[in-house]
């Protein structure tokens, strides 16, 4: 009884899927751009973005110009957006509010540009093209709309990717410390600090800048010795005023004291 009721179940499921791609070939295939519009409208309010997205998609060149053309893109944008297609989501965002200036919807297409700019941004280990675009179109949309309902998200989306460039950058100036490429690892440190100045990394920074600096120093050329060492003693002065109780303290005054050592032996060389 059980196992009828089942295969029952089962032929009306299939019976009801043929109909509906059917139903759907049908309208996909006719001539008439308001059936399809209709029909897209109804798949989109039903969330069968499939169906909905395959439709719009198809209407975006015939309704251009037409009272309908702004929803049919709109929604096109948002068919992607709930598939995952973020990549196409952000082009059609994006097309929107280049195409549309005074549409009611273009606070909404900014927004959405950037949002799904930043749900496509990857990894910090990886390329990080799209999280610069998303911070930039994220900051546009702040700058122009501050009072927007959207702006508080837009300000968390702007604050989670610039962290993402930061742990990147940190990262990257570290790798070159750990295999000891001493010169790359000071202009990394100083890039860092100089491109985020309110970083909780910066105390680590300035240490193993400070570190890197007199490794640099000692193994360098007797002639550019001095120089060097200078340099060491200067990064420690800034480093000190800036933490005058760090974790680091008292391996950076080691690194400062032979610094201040190296020189004086050097000037009577």
């Amino acid at each position: 009884m059980f196992k009828s009721i089942l295969q029952y179940s089962l032929l009306l499921l299939i019976s009801l899927l043929i109909f509906n791609c059917s139903k759907f070939q049908k309208i996909q295939k006719s001539g008439d751009p308001q059936l399809k519009y209709d029909a897209a409208m109804k798949y989109f309010g039903k969330k069968d973005y499939y169906h909905a997205g395959m439709l719009f998609e198809e209407l975006v060149p015939i309704m251009r110009g037409k009272k309908e053309a702004e929803l049919v893109e709109l929604n096109l944008g948002y068919c992607n957006y709930y598939q995952k297609n973020l990549v196409l989501s952000a082009e059609n965002f994006k097309n929107f509010y280049e195409t549309y200036g005074r549409s009611p919807h273009v606070e909404e297409s900014l927004y959405m540009y950037a949002l799904s700019l930043y749900e496509d941004s990857p990894h910090y280990n990886l390329d990080q093209a799209n999280t610069i675009e998303a911070i930039h179109v994220a900051q546009s949309f702040i700058n122009r709309y501050p009072e927007s309902q959207f702006a508080v998200k837009a300000n968390t989306i702007l604050i989670e990717l610039r962290h993402k460039l930061e742990k990147k950058d940190y990262e990257n100036a570290k790798m070159y410390h750990k295999v000891q490429n001493w010169k790359s690892a000071i202009i990394a440190f100083d890039n860092f600090q100089r491109n985020f100045p309110d970083s909780p990394y910066n105390e680590e920074v300035g240490f193993l800048r400070i570190e890197a600096a007199y490794i640099y120093a000692k193994n360098s050329i007797q002639s550019k010795q001095a120089e060097r060492y200078k340099s060491v003693v200067e990064s420690y002065e800034k480093f000190i005023d800036k933490y005058p109780d760090s974790k680091y303290l008292r391996q950076a005054e080691n690194y400062y004291k032979n610094s201040l050592d190296e020189v004086v032996k050097l000037a009577k060389k």
